[in-house]
């Protein structure tokens, strides 16, 4: 599912036109992105929580010469799931 089959699968669900629930999901993310850059952690009870990650320094391998590097250490963002989104998925899972 893109941004644009959700934007239609929300305005499926309520009241509000697809550009509107469009303006209202590109603010949330928004908001999302903006809150875990300045290092604050978003929380969604049930679906899961948005936070920054440090990633230490660490050896690798350039995958066209096989020789050895440093990879640099980083910040990135990351996903955690909730407990009733996980238990939605496994069930899905297990109908299959």
């Amino acid at each position: 599912m893109n941004k644009g089959e959700l934007v239609d699968a929300v305005a499926k669900r309520t009241s509000h036109t697809k550009k509107d629930v469009d303006a209202i999901i590109t603010a949330a993310l928004e908001t999302i992105v903006d809150a875990v850059s300045e290092d604050d952690k978003v929380t969604l009870v049930g679906f899961g929580s948005f936070e920054r990650r440090e990633r230490k320094e660490r050896e690798g391998r350039n995958p066209q010469s096989g020789k050895k590097m440093t990879i640099p250490a980083t910040v990135v963002p990351a996903f955690s799931a909730g407990k009733s989104f996980k238990e939605k998925v496994d069930a899905q899972k297990a109908k299959k």
